[in-house]
């Protein structure tokens, strides 16, 4: 139907046979519950990262929840988080209880760390900034406030695999961090699955029981926990594509500079400022269009499958209505709902594709 696809994932995997091989070996073993893929995936995962604990889970959403858990998070508590974000982050919250309070974002797409501070009550209990788009937060400012504030911190890297602040890896910043391999990410599986990572001795094995039962062994539970855990057959999955993240990340910030150079400059967009203390690994590509609604339904009548991240403010979506927040109250992230669109960036892209993009949007731009 399009020119150039959205989704990558049938190209990804055009042939999937050794991976299948990879399955049908682990079938063989019976080796189906956190099994010896699992603990390989989690080692290369910590290695990729550069920490010294992975721990897999079920999902990316699990993978934030679970470290908020972990520190005792819950009913009336609170958790500071950008307003901006994907559903899973608040989500991740609501479900130990905890009430998420807001923080609007700046045009790096996350959150604005000069209004954290004014965000902190009695209640705050961690702040979990978010790696939207693989753009990172301002790290070093956000982590001399939480230490202020006596605060931990869980980042939500989630779509920020591989990308950097100040030379510093998401996911090293923190108490913890949750990550997503969601089809869709620069390091994927065939499903949901999620990992958490940490250099916290005591985090560590305190996520390792809550993802399993709470269960020290066979018969011994420590704690109340959940069952959270990597699927073995995602963990094989993942064993396949982890040694190919360097270059796939490699392949996102090679696309999006060549998309910068042939968008700049054009009438009604603008490119997000492109900060050099960040390694922007581009999980998403977006842009500003004053038009964008307009470019929306020109780029998909001419074949170039665009996206939207997202139209609608999440604290004005209706199953947040409780949180209390009223329009308005986050300007940016609403100016953000209108103006930005996504362009496919993955690294099956060809350059033809790419200028197939720029080209429609340079004629949309110009009135052509």
């Amino acid at each position: 139907m399009y020119d150039v696809r959205y989704s990558y994932l049938l190209e990804q995997f055009a042939d999937p046979a050794p991976i299948l091989a990879e399955i049908g070996r682990l079938v063989a073993t019976g080796d189906f519950t956190l099994g010896k893929p699992v603990a390989e995936f989690e080692r290369r995962f910590a290695e990729l990262i550069g920490v010294r604990h992975a721990i897999g889970v079920g999902s990316g959403t699990d993978a934030l929840k679970l470290p908020l858990k972990a520190l005792g998070i819950g009913h009336g508590d609170e958790v500071i988080t950008a307003a901006n974000t994907f559903i899973a982050t608040v989500g991740a919250i609501a479900e130990t209880g905890a009430t998420p309070v807001l923080v609007d974002c700046d045009d790096s797409f996350c959150m604005n760390v000069d209004q954290v501070e004014a965000a902190i009550t009695k209640n705050t209990k961690a702040i979990m900034p978010v790696q939207l788009t693989g753009e990172v937060t301002d790290m070093g400012k956000l982590m001399a406030i939480a230490q202020r504030h006596n605060l931990p911190v869980v980042e939500d890297a989630c779509q920020g695999i591989l990308s950097e602040f100040a030379g510093k890896r998401s996911g090293t910043h923190g108490i913890a961090a949750g990550f997503s391999l969601h089809p869709l990410k620069n390091l994927n599986v065939w499903g949901d699955a999620g990992v958490v990572v940490t250099n916290d001795d005591g985090m560590n094995e305190r996520l390792r029981l809550i993802r399993n039962h709470g269960m020290k062994n066979r018969d011994e539970i420590a704690i109340l926990g959940c069952n959270s855990r990597l699927d073995s057959l995602q963990a094989v999955v993942g064993n396949w594509l982890i040694g190919q993240t360097s270059e796939i990340t490699r392949r996102r910030i090679e696309n999006a500079a060549y998309y910068d150079a042939g968008l700049a400059g054009l009438p009604g967009l603008r490119i997000p400022p492109r900060r050099p203390n960040v390694k922007h690994v581009y999980h998403l590509y977006m842009v500003f269009a004053e038009r964008r609604d307009e470019l929306y339904k020109y780029c998909l009548d001419n074949g170039i499958e665009a996206k939207i991240h997202y139209p609608i403010p999440l604290y004005q979506q209706e199953g947040l209505k409780h949180l209390g927040y009223a329009p308005g109250t986050f300007p940016v992230t609403d100016r953000h709902a209108k103006e930005v669109i996504s362009f496919p960036v993955d690294q099956h892209l060809t350059r033809a594709q790419q200028d197939r993009v720029i080209e429609t949007v340079r004629k949309f731009c110009h009135g052509r």
